[in-house]
């Protein structure tokens, strides 16, 4: 049986239902949390944007490119290792029925508009469906 995958923000607390290990799925570490205060177990950055689209995503040092162009590179770079490796990494440890909480950006506040929800779609097909 599969585990089951929540997504959230780093900072949110945990809700009744979330049970399983918290992920951290940011390319960079959040500024200012103590290592004997992150609320996550892991910190999986490769499963993150890469640096150079976070910066295209939030225009920095240029234009910012739009959801769907973010969209499309987040999927390639995932379909490319190191994501790739650990995407089917954590998609075993699920298939295998670990729960995973995947946590992202306190400042991501539009799930529908996250690479966390992305992952989590990425993974579920992995498994051959929801989970």
């Amino acid at each position: 049986m599969a585990g089951r995958i929540a997504t959230r923000r780093w900072n949110d607390p945990p809700g009744a239902e979330e049970l399983g290990t918290r992920v951290l799925v940011c390319r960079y570490r959040p500024r200012g949390v103590r290592k004997a205060d992150e609320p996550w177990d892991e910190w999986r950055p490769d499963l993150g944007p890469s640096r150079e689209l976070h910066a295209a995503y939030y225009g920095k040092e240029q234009e910012a490119i739009d959801w769907k162009e973010y969209r499309r590179r987040y999927l390639t770079e995932m379909g490319r290792d190191p994501g790739r490796f650990h995407l089917r990494a954590l998609a075993g440890r699920i298939g295998g029925g670990e729960s995973v909480v995947l946590l992202c950006s306190s400042a991501c506040t539009d799930e529908a508009h996250c690479h966390r929800t992305l992952l989590r779609k990425l993974i579920a097909d992995q498994l051959g469906g929801d989970v």
